[in-house]
């Protein structure tokens, strides 16, 4: 039977092996940067205590600035898709097609996750846990899923501005800025802070478009000096809307909404990105830096999606020990940051080879009609959508099992003939 395109292996000749570091690179500092926000350890009264250490110090807004790295994963997403689309369409496949493998490749490593998280609610509440234990470790495993609303978002609408980027490439930028602005005012202008969810329309698919234009070569025909100028502009103007706008001077606040801080700071790490490729296209010519993002980068999803509720199994394993989980933002805390890093990186790596295989879509049936395909992927959206929300609890991890559990088996059905 004909397959997908999708399960053709990738032609790695050509790829620039500096934007898989920088994707492996930025969602290895996520998980540092979430790992000194857990805060769980015995107080000076031997009561848990738990808090976001990290948080707390009074360095901890400034360091933002530079922690706040999500933007560039989409600009490397938009290289990336860019350079994905077109390989399709020259093989012959159609948005369709393109679009359900996305999906599959972001539905896929998420299905576990919901459903493991739904089975360990239903068994707390069953077995009588403290409720509002469960609840602080259940939102922080909800915390990341927002970049699989946002990253769905920007996937399905690949094909149509990648098209509007050949045929008015300025234009798309400005249309989208002038919506990110607009969405911006009517927040603030309103008070309603939920209007700024309307910007997962137009903030991260505008920083995308940024990858497309990165993979064009316009930052490539830019001199070092004015990729530093751009870089340092967009940080001025950031500073300017901080101190006389109403943007957080926490970049981590400015992220659900979104807001235009983010597009500024995708635009200024995308030249800074182009500045550091000849360092890092050295690195990325050794064996060992080619094995180590080889090996992350297969399983990035996991790692992406698993890493915070590993850290929480970490920290909590840590309390059975005596004297291994001091009390939060102590000095005895932070240097043992460390060892729990180590030990959450050797608990991902064991957990990624069972979880490595939903990362993987193999060969698939031709791909389902429109209307199957738009069921499929809103049923991949909604969950991760309604815990940025709301936050993860039984009910949202439930329905996002059964929800992704449909997702998957729609995409990948086979056709019945005549459909």
């Amino acid at each position: 039977m004909r397959t997908e395109l999708s399960s053709s292996k990738p032609d790695v000749s050509r790829r620039d092996l500096t934007l898989d570091l920088a994707r492996v690179t930025a969602v290895c500092f996520v998980v540092v940067v979430h790992l000194l926000q857990v805060g769980v350890g015995y107080g000076p009264d031997g009561a848990i205590v738990t808090s976001r250490p990290a948080e707390m110090q009074p360095w901890f807004d400034a360091a933002t600035w530079f922690g706040q790295i999500m933007p560039l994963f989409f600009v490397v997403g938009g290289f990336a898709s860019a350079a994905g689309w077109a390989t399709w369409q020259s093989r012959g496949g159609n948005a369709r097609g393109f679009i359900r493998s996305r999906t599959l490749r972001l539905a896929q490593p998420a299905l576990p996750l919901f459903l493991v998280v739904a089975v360990v609610l239903v068994g707390a509440s069953l077995a009588g846990i403290d409720p509002s234990l469960v609840d602080a470790a259940v939102v922080g495993v909800g915390m990341p899923l927002w970049f699989l609303a946002a990253y769905l978002l920007c996937q399905a609408v690949v094909p149509l501005t990648f098209r509007w980027h050949e045929q008015a490439p300025r234009g798309t930028l400005l249309v989208l800025l002038i919506a990110v602005v607009a969405v911006d005012a009517l927040r603030f202008g309103t008070g309603v802070g939920e209007l700024g969810y309307l910007n997962l329309l137009f903030v991260w698919p505008l920083i995308q478009q940024l990858g497309f234009w990165y993979r064009d070569g316009w930052f490539d025909r830019r001199s070092p000096l004015s990729l530093i100028g751009i870089a340092a502009g967009c940080y001025l103007v950031v500073g300017a809307v901080v101190v006389w706008g109403p943007y957080s001077n926490n970049m981590l606040a400015n992220l659900n909404p979104p807001t235009l801080p983010l597009v500024l700071f995708g635009l200024a790490q995308a030249c800074l990105l182009r500045l550091a490729k000849p360092v890092l296209a050295a690195l990325m010519r050794t064996r060992i830096a080619q094995a180590v993002v080889f090996v992350i980068g297969s399983r990035l999803m996991t790692v992406y999606l698993w890493h915070l509720p590993v850290i929480l199994i970490v920290s909590g394993i840590a309390l059975l020990i005596p004297g291994a989980a001091p009390t939060p933002a102590s000095s005895e805390w932070w240097a043992t940051r460390p060892l729990v890093f180590l030990a959450t990186a050797v608990v991902l790596w064991l957990l990624s080879l069972v979880l490595v295989r939903f990362e993987t879509l193999g060969e698939l049936p031709p791909t389902p009609g429109a209307f199957i395909l738009t069921i499929a992927w809103a049923c991949a959206f909604l969950p991760p959508f309604a815990v940025t929300l709301q936050g993860m609890n039984t009910v949202l991890a439930i329905g996002g099992a059964v929800l992704y559990s449909a997702s998957v088996l729609l995409l990948r059905r086979e056709r019945r003939r005549g459909a």
